[in-house]
Formats: C-alpha cells, sequence, structure tokens
C-alpha cells in the first residue's frame, strides 16, 4: 500500500494527513503534488501528520526534503508532527532531525505558527 493523503484545514493552517507508506512511485508523486497544490493555493503553513506512516523509504526522505525546500522557498513554513519510532529513527540517522521542526502534539504544532 503506498501513502494516502487527507488535507483539512485547521484556521489558516494546512494539516495533511499521511498514512500508509512513503516510498519511491505513486506514493511520493501524490505527496509531491499535494504539497506543490497547496503552496500554489497560496497555503503557507502546513503541517504533516506522520502518525500513520510505517515506513519511508531513501525516495519519501527526498520528497520530505523537497517539500520542505518547496515550502521554504515561498515564504512558508513546513512541521512534522506525530512522528512513528521508525521515522523518528530514520530522521536522527540522516541528521534530518535537526532541520525540521517537529511536534508531538496537533495543538502544538498549530500554536507554533503565530
Amino acid at each position: 500500500m503506498s501513502v494516502k493523503l487527507t488535507v483539512r484545514q485547521v484556521g489558516d493552517v494546512s494539516v495533511v494527513d499521511a498514512v500508509g507508506r512513503l516510498t519511491l512511485g505513486e506514493g511520493s508523486s501524490l505527496f509531491r503534488d499535494t504539497i506543490h497544490g497547496l503552496v500554489a493555493q497560496g497555503n503557507k503553513k502546513i503541517v504533516l501528520n506522520l502518525g500513520e506512516v510505517s515506513y519511508i523509504d531513501s525516495s519519501g526522505i527526498g520528497e520530505l526534503v523537497s517539500a520542505f525546500t518547496t515550502v521554504t522557498n515561498q515564504g512558508g513554513k513546513l512541521k512534522l508532527l506525530n512522528l512513528t519510532k521508525r521515522v523518528h529513527d530514520l530522521l536522527q540517522i540522516t541528521k534530518l532531525y535537526t532541520v525540521f521542526d517537529v511536534y508531538d502534539r496537533e495543538a502544538t504544532a498549530i500554536a507554533s505558527f503565530s
């Protein structure tokens, strides 16, 4: 199963709930298109909820970095929410944990944009 994405608005923050596996192929292109679409619509505050993501491969990591770069270059912020232990460990190993703002609670992540 690849990734399934659901976008919802909480105030002026777009929350992207991801479920499944963020891997090479259909999942990564869907992820890229979703982020680019949000930015194109003027959404500059994005929280990516990874609580239901079971696996991320190197392509998925690349898409996370690409999404972060895309949003940042447009003057926005991308923050990560609810990392599973596996995803948390992966970000630690790749030293990307220091790049992303990571939160355990949605309310805290949303409030951090203020």
